[in-house]
């Protein structure tokens, strides 16, 4: 199967120039190309990449500045335009600002790719027009080079290999059934009463983003004040974005390697943090509130957790299921009940019709598993107070206590 592998570059300050000269053209083919469609568009005609890419061969003639990329990442460009332009729809594409777009190419040529190592810690890929590029030996590829991509992402340049691994994906898998609860309090909650959660980011750098923040307030548009600050802002985010990335890695391990079902609540993340600001004429109601539950659905990641997942069952033939999220957090697993007063509160759920008590997260886990129409396994009675297992525990395995201080999975470090 195809696999990404991604290291961290070494650049010298010409190398580095050069990738930022190439990142520049591709954004403009980028922003030319998609005007180009635009104009046809409203006109009522078509353009798709063939005569574009014709049209970019005859540019490349005329303006010097766009012969410096190689030809290939440019046509790259062309095509991920066209994808994209008939996924999302031509006028839903975004353009590539200079300011707010991190720089990527892609070479896609495979056979001009050749990547050795050199020591334990180095090693170095060819690439055209680039050269030799030093990058952190983090693991070895583990397979045949298709394509690569250079990126940067918070002041560091990183390189992307996909690599046919040769690895085909298990047919059978000997685990059981597991729903899975995505939350803001809690970032994960398993239908086997296992909470997994960790922070993101420290009290220092939420303190020190607020800082650059106001900093970045009063500086001017285009100064070097601003790009430092920026610059700063980035450099403090990437470290969170690293750590969520890694939790989502191993949470997804975890949940794929034990269970050969997982199955979660079908969410439309995009639409579900949406801003209630509304217009001038329908100003929006409880925009601050609406505005927090943005940040902490975000901040948990609840679609990076779904991707990770879906990444991750390729490898051990784990199936992912998404049913409907309605009353899944209303509704008893035990009678079927639904009422909006069954959750008492974020943690605690009492069936007002049975009387039926279960922590709240736990409970939502077991209603997403039983919509993908699996059962609850028998010793998954997990009341506030009682004990999680009926059978006795194996050899390596021991009884967890109550459910309402346990934190399971992903170490804090």
């Amino acid at each position: 199967m195809l696999a990404g592998r991604k290291y961290r570059l070494r650049l010298t300050p010409e190398q580095a120039r050069m990738a930022e000269e190439f990142g520049s053209i591709c954004r403009s083919v980028w922003n030319t190309g998609l005007e180009q469609r635009r104009e046809y568009r409203r006109r009522g005609a078509w353009m798709n990449y063939v005569p574009q890419a014709a049209e970019l061969a005859d540019a490349k003639r005329e303006h010097e500045w766009l012969r410096a990329a190689p030809s290939h990442v440019l046509q790259q460009t062309l095509k991920d335009l066209d994808r994209a332009c008939r996924t999302h729809g031509t006028f839903k594409v975004r353009w590539r600002s200079r300011a707010r777009w991190n720089p990527s190419f892609r070479f896609p040529a495979g056979n001009l790719i050749t990547v050795e190592r050199l020591n334990r810690k180095l090693g170095r890929a060819k690439l055209p027009k680039l050269g030799w590029v030093a990058f952190r030996w983090s693991r070895h590829p583990g397979g045949e080079v298709r394509s690569a991509t250079v990126s940067r992402r918070a002041g560091h340049w990183y390189i992307s290999f996909l690599v046919e691994d040769g690895v085909l994906t298990p047919g059978h898998h000997a685990g059981t059934p597991v729903g899975v609860d995505r939350g803001v309090a809690v970032a994960a909650t398993t239908s086997t009463g296992n909470v997994h959660d960790r922070e993101f980011t420290t009290g220092g750098e939420r303190i020190r983003y607020r800082h650059l923040q106001q900093r970045l307030a009063r500086t001017h548009k285009g100064s070097a004040n601003r790009r430092k600050t920026l610059a700063s802002m980035k450099r403090n985010m990437g470290r969170v974005t690293d750590r969520r990335a890694d939790f989502h890695a191993q949470l997804a391990n975890q949940l794929t390697t034990r269970h050969n079902v997982v199955v979660l609540e079908d969410l439309r993340t995009k639409n579900m943090t949406a801003s209630a600001k509304g217009t001038k004429a329908e100003p929006g109601r409880n925009v601050r509130q609406k505005a927090g539950l943005n940040r902490a659905i975000l901040d948990k990641g609840w679609h990076r957790m779904e991707r990770a997942i879906r990444n991750a069952a390729r490898s051990t033939g784990t199936e992912m299921v998404l049913v409907n999220p309605a009353y899944t957090s209303q509704t008893c697993n035990r009678c079927g009940h639904v009422d909006p007063k069954n959750r008492k509160s974020q943690a605690v759920f009492e069936c007002t019709a049975c009387g039926h008590r279960d922590h709240a997260d736990v409970n939502a886990a077991k209603n997403i598993l039983s919509a993908a129409g699996h059962a609850v396994p028998a010793c998954g009675d997990l009341a506030v107070g009682r004990s999680m297992k009926q059978e006795p525990p194996g050899p390596r395995e021991a009884v967890p206590v109550q459910l309402a201080s346990q934190l399971v999975g992903i170490p804090r470090r």
